[in-house]
């Protein structure tokens, strides 16, 4: 895979601050920073930072059409789909279509994603839609 990215930085350091963004309709609850994405496949390296007191409620639960790998950097995230705390260390591997969040946070929180949108799963996801939509929660 041929990502583009920046090798050897820290993108948690103060003066990097700048590189992240507000997440679309999210905004004051999480960032993002994209670290790597392959131009050609979509698969992306990022990170995302939930704010301390973040909840996401308003917002729903979330889901893909790809497969997602998460690992919890710092702090500690409240999926409740799952109805469980990540915390520090933890790691999830999410199949394409699994339902997740909403989420809130107490401590603040940063994820690292490893997404690939190149690896949709076409027979997953055709149960779950109607008329080229998605049923239930999106």
């Amino acid at each position: 895979m041929a990502k583009t990215s920046i090798p050897y930085w820290n993108p948690l350091i103060v003066r990097n601050r700048q590189f992240w963004t507000p997440i679309a309709g999210m905004q004051g609850l999480a960032e993002e920073l994209t670290l790597a994405v392959d131009e050609k496949t979509g698969d992306y390296t990022r990170l995302t930072r939930f704010y301390p007191g973040a909840d996401t409620s308003a917002c729903g639960s979330r889901w893909h059409e790809y497969p997602e790998e998460i690992f919890i950097i710092q702090g500690r995230l409240y999926d409740a789909s799952f109805n469980r705390w990540l915390e520090v260390g933890e790691y999830a591997s999410r199949p394409p279509c699994e339902v997740h969040g909403p989420f809130k946070t107490d401590t603040g929180c940063i994820i690292l994603e490893i997404s690939f949108p190149s690896q949709t799963d076409d027979m997953a996801i055709s149960p779950l839609k109607k008329n080229g939509k998605r049923v239930g929660h999106s």
